[in-house]
């Protein structure tokens, strides 16, 4: 298997889980921000729209190789918020591993900020690199 096309399996797996995340969300909105209102989160609904935006948005991004660079930067920092915030209860187990696979995700992503979404991208297709 091609660099690229590695790459490129890294990116879809990488955005399958904010995709479904971020469209379960958005597609249920108001259970959304009941939930983030009984977590204690500031004004739920807009915190569930801004979430279920940068979740699904960010996904779709990661997945086309579009604007990946500073969607990955973002999508780390998100991770590791969502970590903290959700994710801190290390008495339960679940959420122990929920935090470290959040800190992985974040890890994933801040590599692919550095190096880039590879040549099967929207990214590489815009700044004229050859798919080869």
């Amino acid at each position: 298997m091609s660099k690229s096309a590695i790459v490129l399996a890294g990116r879809i797996l990488m955005s399958i889980i904010f995709v479904l995340s971020g469209f379960g969300k958005i597609t249920s909105l108001a259970g959304t921000a009941a939930f983030f209102g009984a977590q204690g989160l500031p004004v739920p609904m807009v915190t569930a729209v801004i979430v279920s935006l940068v979740e699904l948005g960010g996904g779709i991004a990661i997945l086309l190789g579009v604007f990946t660079r500073p969607v990955a930067v973002l999508l780390a920092a998100f991770c590791v918020a969502t970590a903290f915030i959700a994710h801190a209860n290390f008495a339960d187990q679940m959420q122990l591993i929920n935090f470290q696979k959040n800190l992985a995700m974040a890890g994933g992503f801040l590599i692919l900020s550095a190096f880039g979404p590879g040549a099967l991208s929207i990214d590489a297709r815009r700044s004229g690199a050859s798919f080869a």
